[in-house]
C-alpha cells in the first residue's frame, strides 16, 4: 500500500529505459561544443557515407538539437537554442560543397544555410521548447521547495528578531515621520 490513496504506482517499463540513458550535466560552452563538434563528425560521415546528403543531415540534426537541450546545466538552459544553430553552421561546411578559394567556400556555405534554413528552424524550435519545458519544471520544483521550507519554518515555532542594524538617517526619517502628525494636532 502506497501513501497515497492506498496505492502502489508503478513505473512503466519504458520510463525505466529512459533513466538508464546517460545524463550529463554540460555548461553553457560545452554544450556548443557538444553540438558542434557532434554536427562536424557527422557531417563528415554524412558526406563519406551519403555524398552529402541534405536530408541526412537534417535528420541527423534534430536528435542533436535535443540531446544538447536536455544535456544542458538548468543554469545554462538559455545557450541551448543559441548553441544548436551555431552547430549547424559549423556542420554544414564539410556538406556545402564549395569549390575555388575563400569566397567559392563561403557563398556555398550561405548558399546551404538558406537552402537548409527548415531544419535549422526545426532544430532551434526543439531545442527551444525543451530547454523551455525544463525551465517551467526547475522553476516550480524550485518554488515546491521554497514552499516546503517556509512550512516548515513556521512549524517550528516564532523566528528570532533580524538583527539588521538600522543607519541613522533611518532612524532619523522614522522618528522626523512619527513627530510630523502630532505637530500637525497641536496647531
Amino acid at each position: 500500500m502506497g501513501k497515497r490513496g492506498g496505492r502502489v504506482r508503478t513505473v512503466p517499463p519504458v520510463l525505466l529505459a529512459l533513466r538508464r540513458f546517460p545524463n550529463p550535466r554540460l555548461t553553457g560552452i560545452g554544450a556548443g561544443l557538444f553540438a558542434a563538434l557532434t554536427m562536424f563528425v557527422l557531417a563528415c560521415l554524412d558526406r563519406l557515407l551519403f555524398d552529402g546528403s541534405e536530408l541526412v543531415y537534417g535528420l541527423l540534426f534534430l536528435p542533436v538539437s535535443a540531446l544538447t537541450a536536455l544535456w544542458v546545466r538548468p543554469a545554462d538552459l538559455v545557450t541551448a537554442p543559441i548553441s544548436v544553430p551555431i552547430a549547424f553552421a559549423v556542420g554544414v561546411f564539410p556538406i556545402s560543397g564549395g569549390s575555388g578559394g575563400f569566397g567559392g567556400q563561403t557563398m556555398a556555405l550561405v548558399t546551404a544555410l538558406a537552402v537548409h534554413a527548415g531544419w535549422l528552424y526545426g532544430g532551434t524550435l526543439i531545442a527551444g521548447l525543451i530547454a523551455s519545458v525544463r525551465k517551467v519544471r526547475h522553476m516550480r520544483a524550485r518554488q515546491r521547495y521554497l514552499l516546503a521550507q517556509g512550512r516548515t519554518a513556521a512549524a517550528s515555532g516564532p523566528r528570532p528578531p533580524s538583527r539588521t542594524r538600522s543607519t541613522p538617517k533611518k532612524a532619523a526619517g522614522a522618528a522626523g515621520a512619527a513627530a510630523l502628525p502630532a505637530r500637525a494636532d497641536r496647531s
